[in-house]
């Protein structure tokens, strides 16, 4: 029996090849008419050339797609551990891209998994909002945020209680003697990041505590350049970090200024990613559960594609105080 041949599919359905192709890959834009005559060019003939032409005939590519800041970040490459340790037992597949906070390169990643037919999105933002995407969620894609919610979306979510490992902080930093805090925080578009500094300044409106708050970049780069420019450092007892990567930041420039952790200033991070433990010296932070939390964004997106969850459904996490060796007793 002769196998069937994209140029089969073109002379039944009255297009060319190029059309075909499009409707396939969702490549580029192709009327409703002609769509509809390709698709059922492709299901009389059998035409199967790969996953695509499958899912035109049964609704599904088992393809998830996710969307996240910074892979070469270790806090969401767990993630993304976790997630396609997940999709894969269930017979999924996932196709990720690096926004690199961009945007722009969001909205293009956005557009790049649509064409490639995705049953679902992880999704991790750049910011706050992204109409873009909530056009899309109206329109039926379903979506499940990690580690940051977009403003006015009404989706599902997984995330860690960020005001919890805030105060956990505090409460180990205040409990050895600290009373002043400079806060290096992170991108201050991003909810962890908004979430973390409200738990700060809730915690310092008290008056007892010297306190300053800034916003930099959830990257080594922010944290090193800060503290390498701030010339007052030592003013404060302890510096919170966003994360762990400002925080390795924060303390190189530190010593590279003759300045030592814990000795003269301790120094905490957000995250607890594996290299923590090893760094010189090991670094006190607040564990996030990476890998559940692609684990569990996984399941509420699977439930919401078998539409078994009817509504929006939130999952906030607990995070863990973990003490190593960067923080020290001020007082006796």
């Amino acid at each position: 029996m002769k196998k069937v041949s994209i140029k089969d599919v073109a002379k039944l359905s009255g297009v060319s090849i190029s059309t075909v192709s499009r409707v396939l890959t969702g490549s580029a834009p192709v009327s409703k008419e002609l769509t509809e005559k390709v698709i059922k060019a492709v299901q009389e003939l059998g035409y199967s050339p790969s996953s695509i032409a499958r899912s035109l005939r049964n609704g599904a590519t088992k393809t998830i797609g996710f969307i996240l800041p910074d892979i070469t970040n270790p806090f969401f490459a767990h993630i993304v551990r976790g997630a396609e340790d997940y999709l894969r037992k269930h017979g999924y597949t996932l196709i990720f891209g690096s926004s690199d906070q961009d945007k722009n390169e969001e909205n293009h990643l956005l557009d790049v998994l649509l064409s490639k037919h995705i049953d679902g999105l992880l999704f991790t933002g750049s910011g706050d909002s992204n109409p873009k995407l909530l056009r899309k969620i109206e329109q039926g894609l379903k979506v499940v945020f990690l580690d940051r919610i977009i403003r006015g979306v009404n989706s599902s979510y997984v995330i860690v209680d960020n005001k919890k490992g805030i105060n956990l902080l505090l409460d180990h930093l205040i409990e050895n003697g600290h009373e002043s805090f400079l806060f290096v925080n992170g991108d201050k578009n991003t909810f962890s990041a908004k979430q973390r500094h409200v738990a700060f300044m809730e915690r310092m409106k008290s008056g007892k505590y010297k306190h300053e708050h800034y916003f930099t970049g959830f990257s080594y780069r922010a944290g090193y350049n800060f503290a390498s420019q701030f010339d007052d450092i030592l003013e404060f007892d302890a510096i919170l970090c966003g994360n762990d990567l400002i925080a390795f930041g924060v303390i190189d420039a530190l010593e590279e200024k003759g300045i030592h952790v814990p000795e003269q200033i301790s120094v905490t991070g957000f995250d607890d990613i594996p290299f923590s433990k090893h760094y010189k010296p090991a670094l006190t932070t607040v564990r996030q559960p990476m890998y559940e939390m692609g684990q569990k964004a996984s399941e509420l997106l699977l439930l919401m594609i078998k539409e078994q969850l009817s509504t929006a459904e939130g999952i906030i996490l607990d995070p863990e105080l973990v003490v190593r060796e960067s923080t020290r007793r001020t007082k006796i």
